[in-house]
């Protein structure tokens, strides 16, 4: 699994740009919509939702799940 750093805190729709899970914005905002995005294994339908360091961000493909975990920039 990845592990993505960035400045706290972040949006989730500002977090699946940065780690490549989407294309654009308006790609996240739709994958957030359909329930496609997982926040530590619950589903997470709020763009504007604020990570704050540690969650496993997860996008379910029909290939299976891709992963990422939310850390900090020290």
């Amino acid at each position: 699994m990845d592990r993505i750093e960035v400045r706290l805190p972040i949006k989730l729709g500002q977090f699946i740009k940065l780690a490549c899970l989407a294309d654009t914005g308006s790609q996240a905002r739709d994958m957030i919509e359909m329930g496609d995005i997982t926040v530590d294994g619950v589903i997470e339908r709020r763009r504007g939702y604020q990570l704050q360091g540690g969650e496993i961000v997860a996008l379910m493909t029909a290939r299976g799940e891709i992963a990422v975990e939310v850390a900090d920039i020290c």
